[in-house]
């Protein structure tokens, strides 16, 4: 099981479980939808693909 604390997004300090609010409470079910409401991975980008690998995880 993942770890909802761990930080997805260091530029912005956005943990796992601020991704999968936005996917499961926002409706959030494209990256540029979860840059949009939590700033993740819009500093250095290198998050992004952690970003899309949760958003696989979850069926979107």
């Amino acid at each position: 099981m993942a770890d909802k604390d761990e930080i997805i997004c260091n530029c912005m300090g956005v943990t796992r479980q601020e991704i999968e609010d936005a996917i499961t409470k926002d409706n959030c079910d494209t990256l540029e939808k979860i840059q949009d409401k939590t700033e993740a991975g819009t500093g250095c980008g290198s998050c992004v693909e952690d970003i899309e690998d949760i958003l696989a995880e979850m069926g979107k």
